[in-house]
């Protein structure tokens, strides 16, 4: 007789889950008949731009949706029982026990006043799992599972003495202390460098598999996606566009929402073949040296009478109208050296030449006066922009510094160079907090260039982004690009943009030149044990690999 194995139940079903905010008028339904399973040891990715409703049914799962936020419909069944409207006290007996999560932001989901080892044994405190004299040891034991050098050091530790990954690793101790059937993980590594990002992500397989937990994987990165998940559900505006094994999704999607996230994803963009392309057409005699770094050294003081050195004899050159990239982890020197490209540091040692002027011979108004020739966008379109200013004002308030344009002339500029970067006119007047992360990175791109610039200097520009904002604001500075011959210096801790986006690289690994030349030369035959290590963490590579 055939013995039929019985089929395992999933960990979690969500079965036509509609969700919705009271914003003090009539509710807003964000979250409309979702529908999916978790089964044990499975991963599941929950893929959408910010909007997509992806975070909120995430929260809804494990009962952590805002105040204002409630379940309209549908149910959340957790090994078979419905917990969609436990009340919070309820919710407490599995959060942490038979569900964890993982959150985004580790600078804040660790409390500052709490050392590491209170934080992870409170846990155990909530939910009596240990006697107060084992907490101390299963403690250290949790920080060495998750791969953190000196647990006992760690312990007495607080937050702000660990690095993001550090921290990011403590939240995964906390997350498995209770070995949890299903581990929520909310863009874990969204704020993490690549290679960071993998040895989070290969830790949060190995737990997986190790005690067969199911994972629910929030991400807006298909990349991550490819790699780490065996089924994707694809949302948009609160909808699911698609779901089913990730092989399949991402082969052959069936949604054009998808085939969009696909084509914007820079892990799976194909290399532009730089050297042939626009910005490349510049008549002979032109294609010079604008940017010269050479030997440069920025030194800061240490401890007592020692100096940390931050950039050590770094050297590199940018051709005009070309694009340069800086990469490398947190602490590699990448925003030290662009501070002094820019002219706001001045280094120790070395000479930063551009365009035929070299800053250590500015002072005063002559350096002043340099710097509308070269500008800086920052990463956060959020906190770089005044909140208590319009669109407009934002981008005409350079002109006030530079020149005697009259109000109507400097005007008419902003409104010329806001539509230059696709801003329609119904939002110059709205202030920044109108505006989503997209179009105000858009204004960031138009502030600085109002004022003419040979040479932008964009640091980590796009890293804020979802993955369509980030193709689309790309484009345009490739648009830019060509149009106005501009030559950019390209921060990034992201190879996969790098390579889609640059012409020459520089990789820095603690403030050192470790690798650098063309993108070709760099990705194809790279020097240095850490540029593969960093080629090799870029997200998507099985996808690409299979192709």
């Amino acid at each position: 007789m055939t013995v039929i194995p019985k089929q395992v139940p999933p960990v979690l079903e969500v079965e036509g889950l509609c969700l919705a905010y009271d914003d003090g008028t009539a509710p807003r339904r964000v979250v409309q008949d979702v529908s999916f399973r978790i089964n044990p040891g499975e991963v599941v990715a929950l893929v959408g731009e910010s909007g997509s409703g992806k975070t909120t049914t995430a929260q809804s799962i494990i009962g952590l949706l805002a105040a204002n936020g409630r379940v309209e419909r549908g149910s959340i069944k957790l090994n078979g029982t419905d917990i969609a409207r436990w009340t919070d006290r309820q919710l407490q007996t599995v959060r942490g026990a038979r569900i964890s999560l993982v959150p985004q932001d580790p600078g804040n989901s660790l409390n500052p006043v709490k050392n590491i080892g209170a934080q992870i044994g409170e846990i155990f405190r909530i939910h009596g799992a240990l006697r107060p004299d084992e907490i101390d040891r299963r403690v250290i034991s949790l920080l060495e599972r998750v791969g953190l050098s000196e647990p006992e050091l760690r312990a007495r530790q607080y937050p702000h003495e660990l690095s993001g990954g550090m921290r990011q690793r403590v939240l995964i101790a906390i997350a498995i202390a209770l070995k949890p059937q299903l581990i929520i993980a909310d863009e874990p590594t969204s704020a993490l460098d690549v290679t960071v990002q993998k040895r989070i992500l290969d830790l949060i397989d190995e737990l997986r598999a190790e005690y067969g937990t199911a994972v629910l994987l929030v991400t807006h990165d298909l990349g991550v996606a490819a790699d780490r998940a065996d089924r994707i559900v694809v949302l948009q505006n609160g909808r699911i566009q698609e779901q089913g094994a990730a092989s399949a999704v991402l082969a052959a999607p069936r949604s054009p929402y998808t085939r969009e996230l696909l084509a914007a994803a820079p892990s799976f963009a194909r290399p532009v073949s730089r050297p042939q392309s626009e910005v490349r057409s510049s008549p002979p005699g032109v294609e010079d040296d604008i940017v010269v770094v050479d030997g440069l050294v920025r030194e800061f003081a240490g401890a007592g009478s020692s100096r940390f050195r931050a950039v050590d004899e770094l050297s590199f050159r940018v051709r005009r109208g070309s694009t340069h990239a800086i990469v490398g982890e947190s602490g590699s020197g990448k925003t030290t050296t662009i501070r002094s490209i820019v002219g706001f540091d001045k280094p120790t040692a070395g000479r930063i030449v551009i365009d035929g002027t070299d800053l250590s011979c500015l002072a005063g108004e002559d350096l002043r006066q340099f710097r509308r020739r070269i500008q800086l966008v920052y990463q956060n379109p959020y906190g770089s922009l005044d909140p208590r200013q319009s669109i407009l004002q934002i981008v005409t308030e350079p002109l006030l510094n530079f020149g005697r344009l009259k109000r109507v002339d400097r005007e008419a500029k902003a409104w010329a160079i806001l539509t230059r970067v696709g801003l329609p006119e119904d939002v110059f007047a709205r202030r920044p907090h109108a505006l989503s992360g997209g179009q105000r990175q858009r204004v960031a791109i138009a502030r600085a260039l109002v004022l003419d610039p040979q040479v932008l200097v964009l640091d980590e520009a796009v890293s804020a982004l979802d993955v369509s904002v980030q193709a689309r604001i790309l484009a345009l500075l490739q648009e830019l690009q060509s149009d106005l011959g501009l030559t950019y210096v390209f921060v990034s801790h992201d190879l996969a943009v790098v390579r889609q986006i640059s012409d020459t690289v520089s990789v820095l690994r603690d403030g050192r030149l470790v690798d650098g030349g063309t993108v070709s030369e760099v990705f194809e035959h790279p020097r240095s044990a850490y540029t593969r290590e960093l080629i090799n963490a870029i997200p998507g590579q099985s996808r690409r690999a299979a192709a």
